[in-house]
């Protein structure tokens, strides 16, 4: 923590809270990033061209978030978890195991945008009653960006 105090309005041990939640979503985020780039280098079959350019834009966009999220935590007074063992003990989202299916590949990467949504929403509302609208603006545009992008995903499991 810093040493010198920190006075935006929201008290220390509120911070704390949605420091803590940020650190899973940025957690669930990155995991995330690592699924969805390993599924782009991967990726086989008819749907290739497709995943492959679709899992990319996923991934980059990802990336920026993570960035985005940590950036938060920090200016909120606390550090950001930062390493695969951290994010590990963090993550609701599960590693992938192996080099699944294209159509399995889908369905993996919806969970996880699902995943990460619901992680999101249970943020918001520590957030929304410290009247912190910097956090709450950050919620909602990764809600709206991970449930748009599982729609798009369940979109081609038909």
């Amino acid at each position: 923590m810093n040493s010198i105090a920190i006075d935006i309005g929201i008290a220390d041990a509120t911070r704390k809270q949605i420091a803590d939640g940020l650190s899973r979503l940025l957690a669930d985020t990155y995991t995330l990033y690592l699924k969805t780039h390993n599924f782009h280098w991967n990726v086989t079959g008819p749907m290739f061209n497709t995943l492959h350019l679709m899992f990319e834009g996923q991934y980059n966009e990802l990336a920026l978030a993570v960035d985005v999220i940590a950036e938060r935590i920090r200016a909120l007074g606390h550090p950001a978890p930062g390493s695969y063992s951290a994010f590990a003990k963090l993550s609701s989202i599960p590693e992938a195991e192996g080099a699944p299916d294209a159509i399995e590949m889908i369905r993996q990467l919806m969970q996880g945008q699902e995943a990460v949504a619901r992680t999101a929403r249970s943020v918001f509302p520590i957030v929304n009653d410290a009247n912190d609208q910097p956090s709450a603006d950050l919620l909602t545009q990764r809600m709206q960006v991970h449930e748009k992008n599982a729609w798009m995903l369940r979109s081609l499991l038909g």
